[in-house]
């Protein structure tokens, strides 16, 4: 049945059939790449935020009253509420 068709016919449906065998498998190893960067790229990121949620938690910790509520840039005013709120808030397990 191959011998009926011409070559300029038969040259081009093997060379479409061989681009088509080839891209799904190239497809897939593509997105499956593509996955594996992204969850990589997503756990880089959540170590990045605990890292820095540490340092904030052991900067935080280590102020003692007053001067958390410095760095809070409260007026005067509320500054002996804030510190007596931050002991109790201390005080509590």
């Amino acid at each position: 049945m191959l011998n009926l068709l011409p070559d300029f016919i038969k040259l081009p449906a093997v060379a479409l059939l061989a681009i088509a065998l080839a891209f799904y498998p190239i497809l897939w190893l593509g997105r499956s790449e593509g996955r594996q960067q992204s969850a990589t790229a997503a756990l880089e990121s959540a170590v990045k935020r605990f890292a820095e949620k540490g340092k904030i938690n052991g900067e935080v910790s280590s102020l003692d009253a007053a001067a958390l509520c410095n760095d809070f840039g409260l007026p005067d005013a509320d500054k002996a509420d804030c510190m007596r709120r931050v002991r109790e808030a201390s005080a509590q397990p």
